[in-house]
């Protein structure tokens, strides 16, 4: 039996593939009420071919429950923040799962840690939690670490297809948890040791983050010049060898506006590059907040509260909502303790935020000005609303209006 801690956005998809795919899983979360949900037949967000794993998993025998079980193989796959300042991993999630781990399982119980973590953490902090408690690694207690590899919007299809990572001290250890995530990952799986594991996931997530920076810097660049950057990345990716990215109003997520982060704080003197890229990504929301500010002075607008913002998650076609660019700006706005301007998202069925609405069509009634965030289906579908609006499309969706505006 599998004892998947975390059942977040990356804990519950994995417990509910391996358990539609044959393995005995119990989640285990802290949060009473999302296992209440759970434990009531209903899942606690929104993806595409969720429900439908959920349902496959329910009649395979899933269980959730706050409680940590006796068994020989826990998941971990807990949020793993940094610190704001020193901009180091906080692992305070991960040991505490592990604390409560080593208080039930029997001895040659295996931890794997999912959670995305900093090289070298597994090393620095969760080793020695284990070796406090008086137990023996590789005797006691076996460490692996398999880093998720997954994105919200398509969570389901990757987790079966893409490739996965395993990194373990005893490659017997790895061969055996590779046959878990073997029972429906279609991808290659490889057995590297912890620490590869480690760096490879965040390796990843910085590579997407610097290569996004690129498309911002280019993006300021092109406005400070009045050059048209989607143009100019157009004719550039007709060369064979070079991809660049669309720019965007910011980057959010649990991964690229986090994960860059921890090489920074680990590394600073040799992160240079990537110290840069993360700053450039996010100052993309006061850039979109100063182009807000420029349109309405052109535009003759003076009225603040005839300004909406259409998206508040992440990305396109998900309901989350973590370190979203919208909320970046919202907050970069009442530093100037401006009025916060109207948000709509169609994911979003609960106030995170002042002045929110929930219809699209009153959303656009009670505006002049829409700032397009996020790209979602919705606005793509209706853009014919738009018209006799001002617009300031950040994601370079395609608007048909007399006055859309770009980064």
């Amino acid at each position: 039996m599998v004892n998947v801690i975390g059942l977040g956005y990356i804990g519950l998809p994995t417990a509910l593939m391996m358990a539609s795919h044959g393995v005995e899983v119990v989640g285990t979360d802290y949060n009473k009420e999302l296992v209440a949900t759970l434990n009531a037949g209903k899942t606690t967000f929104k993806e595409d071919g969720l429900d439908e794993l959920f349902e496959k998993a329910l009649k395979s025998g899933i269980k959730f429950t706050t409680e940590y079980c006796v068994t020989d193989t826990y998941i971990v796959s807990v949020p793993t923040p940094y610190d704001s300042f020193s901009k180091k991993i906080d692992v305070c999630y991960v040991n505490s799962a592990v604390k409560e781990i080593i208080k039930v399982c029997p001895k040659g119980a295996t931890i794997v840690i999912e959670s995305t973590v900093s090289p070298g953490t597994i090393d620095k902090y969760v080793r020695p939690v284990i070796e406090k408690a008086g137990l023996i690694i590789g005797k006691d207690i076996n460490l692996v670490h398999a880093p998720e590899r997954i994105i919200p919007g398509n969570m389901v299809y990757e987790l079966l297809h893409n490739n996965r990572t395993i990194g373990a001290d005893d490659r017997e250890i790895g061969e055996k948890i590779k046959e878990y995530y073997a029972s429906f990952c279609q991808g290659e799986i490889i057995i590297t040791d912890i620490k590869t594991a480690e760096m490879t996931k965040v390796v990843e997530n910085t590579f997407r983050a610097v290569n996004i920076a690129f498309a911002n810097e280019l993006a300021k660049i092109c406005r400070n010049d009045n050059m048209n950057v989607y143009e100019i990345i157009k004719i550039c990716n007709m060369h064979p060898r070079v991809n660049i990215l669309n720019p965007g109003p910011g980057v959010g997520g649990h991964c690229i506006s986090v994960d860059p982060w921890f090489l920074v704080g680990d590394y600073p003197s040799l992160t240079k590059v990537i110290w840069e890229s993360m700053k450039v990504n996010d100052s993309m929301p006061a850039f979109v907040l100063e182009r807000i500010h420029d349109i309405m002075k052109e535009k003759g607008m003076t009225d603040i509260s005839k300004v909406g913002l259409y998206g508040l998650t992440y990305k396109e076609n998900v309901d989350d909502y973590r370190e979203s660019p919208a909320l970046q700006l919202l907050e970069c706005q009442k530093k100037h303790l401006a009025q916060p301007l109207v948000a709509y998202d169609p994911f979003i069925k609960h106030n995170i935020t002042e002045n929110q609405i929930f219809d699209l069509d009153e959303f656009l009634s009670s505006v002049d000005f829409v700032v397009i965030m996020v790209k979602h289906n919705e606005i793509k579908e209706n853009a014919d609303k738009l018209k006799g609006k001002i617009v300031l499309d950040t994601q370079n969706i395609g608007i048909n209006s007399d006055s859309v505006y770009y980064l």
